[in-house]
């Protein structure tokens, strides 16, 4: 299965190539400009690298979130749009278990990472279970959460380890007795993506390309704005219909 892989959770990105789970190429998009400016000729350029045509390709496989609302939106965009044209499937992946995927396998209890700006970060426990499975196998122990930075360093425990691109702001306030993930694999890689993306269609798991949404998982700047105003609203002075008899 030839899969094309798109990471955007962030104003630049990555994408990749790949045959089944045999990672045929990858690159990083030009960190010079944003992603809605470089991520369609970057995809053009991939496929005449690999010597593919648009109609070659079998699986389009995106981060869909949480990450920069965006970068999410650019990516899953560009995603459904090629997949469409081609008539090909399309697989979203969540972006913290993409940077679980890329931890050693000797972790075996790891909070996944992101900023989410407004001194909160987007976080997810995982467990790598102890019963045969594969070592790059992970458990999500929780939902995906949206913590205060506070909040999220007082849940860590001695012996966790920790990855992803929201340390970048909190490492120095870490715990010392908590593991740091190798800093090079703190970034969701589209390579990553649609290795997830490859085992998740192999065993079933189908998006619609019509329905497929990034996951924001937060109201945006303007809809919190919007509600803030509604809730603030004063209410309609009550009708005046004359003196009572």
């Amino acid at each position: 299965m030839r899969i094309l892989a798109l990471e955007t959770i962030d104003l630049t990105g990555s994408l990749a190539a790949l045959d089944d789970g045999r990672l045929v190429f990858s690159t990083d998009l030009d960190p010079q400009l944003r992603s809605a400016q470089s991520l369609a000729p970057a995809v053009e350029l991939l496929l005449q690298t690999v010597g593919w045509k648009s109609a070659d390709v079998q699986l389009v496989a995106v981060a869909v979130g949480p990450g920069s609302f965006t970068g999410l939106r650019v990516g899953v965009t560009t995603a459904k749009l090629f997949a469409y044209a081609v008539g090909t499937a399309v697989l979203g992946v969540n972006t913290l278990e993409v940077i679980a995927a890329q931890v050693p396998p000797e972790n075996t209890d790891l909070w996944a990472l992101i900023d989410a700006q407004r001194n909160q970060v987007f976080a997810q426990r995982f467990i790598r279970p102890s019963n045969g499975a594969s070592p790059s196998a992970w458990q999500a122990h929780d939902q995906t959460l949206l913590l205060d930075n506070t909040a999220w360093l007082a849940q860590l425990s001695p012996g966790q380890a920790v990855s992803g691109p929201g340390l970048s702001k909190l490492a120095s306030q870490l715990p010392n007795d908590v593991v740091i993930i190798d800093r090079q694999l703190w970034m969701p890689k589209a390579a990553t993506v649609g290795l997830l993306a490859w085992r998740q269609f192999q065993s079933g798991r189908r998006d619609n390309v019509f329905s497929l949404a990034p996951q924001y998982f937060r109201p945006s700047a303007a809809e919190e704005k919007n509600a803030a105003e509604k809730n603030s609203a004063p209410l309609p002075a009550p009708a005046n219909n004359g003196p009572k008899k």
